[in-house]
């Protein structure tokens, strides 16, 4: 993967994020890793609101995205960003407890990148990431321009 491409973890459990990030860079993966607790942090992220950091237009990113977060869900968040004229081409990986097929058919339906259900067993747990890590590797990332809505 392009060591300029950022991931962004938008996971409210610390320790799920945790074990991200750690089988991420076990997998290799060195990216600068920037992480959110709730869906309104990562949209306010995105589209530049807000006092806290906000995305550098001309850099590329990808979002590991858990459903089940507070404030804004990732579905919410998944809707808004692929709405969006610009940020539609961020490459967003869905990360989540469940694998109900019309959950998964919902948020490929919305464009989701990818889909990862998080197994209740830690070592499938781990396997995944590290796939997950394997894919962003190889995977080309498109540069987000413009500016946000402000």
């Amino acid at each position: 993967m392009n060591q300029d491409v950022v991931i962004l973890v938008a996971e409210d459990d610390e320790g799920h994020a945790g074990l991200i990030k750690r089988n991420l860079a076990r997998a290799g993966v060195v990216n600068e890793l920037l992480s959110f607790r709730d869906g309104q942090e990562i949209l306010d992220f995105l589209f530049q609101r807000g006092n806290g950091p906000h995305r550098q237009s001309g850099t590329a990113y990808v979002l590991l995205l858990d459903i089940r977060m507070p404030k804004v869900d990732g579905i919410q968040v998944l809707e808004q960003v692929k709405a969006d004229p610009e940020l539609r081409k961020l490459p967003v990986v869905m990360i989540t407890t469940t694998d109900d097929p019309r959950e998964v058919g919902h948020c490929h339906e919305l464009g989701c990148s990818n889909y990862i259900a998080k197994p209740i067993d830690y070592e499938k747990f781990v396997n995944a990431i590290r796939q997950l890590g394997l894919f962003l590797s190889v995977v080309q990332v498109p540069i987000i321009n413009g500016e946000g809505n402000n």
